[in-house]
């Protein structure tokens, strides 16, 4: 997953919470949760409620994201296939300019360090 996001135009690694992290031009569009098995990921609201109802045991949120473009996503459920698209996704919702990101092969396993 990192490898695909820091392929997006103008993304940097930084922390969020204590917790590594991925900015486009100095915003937050991922990061790892404390539980290392769920990243934050910024969703616009609408997608978030069709992926959450569609699959509700990968895609979720808790009272604190609810009134918030954010989601969290179970890394050992989400499906390796998915992962380059929520990335996409993110990019443009937290994107100042919102640049289309470039497009990159995804990684065979949903895994934060997988590089």
């Amino acid at each position: 997953m990192r490898r695909i996001a820091l392929a997006f135009p103008n993304v940097e690694e930084g922390t969020s919470y204590g917790t590594p992290a991925l900015k486009v031009k100095g915003k937050l569009f991922v990061r790892l949760r404390e539980d290392p098995d769920s990243l934050v990921i910024k969703m616009p609201f609408d997608q978030r409620a069709e992926l959450m109802a569609a699959d509700p045991e990968t895609y979720y949120i808790t009272d604190h994201y609810r009134d918030y473009q954010w989601m969290l996503v179970r890394l050992s459920k989400v499906h390796a296939d998915a992962v380059q698209e929520l990335l996409k996704i993110a990019y443009r919702a937290a994107s100042p300019s919102k640049h289309p990101p470039v497009c990159v092969q995804t990684d065979p396993l949903p895994n934060w360090e997988s590089v």
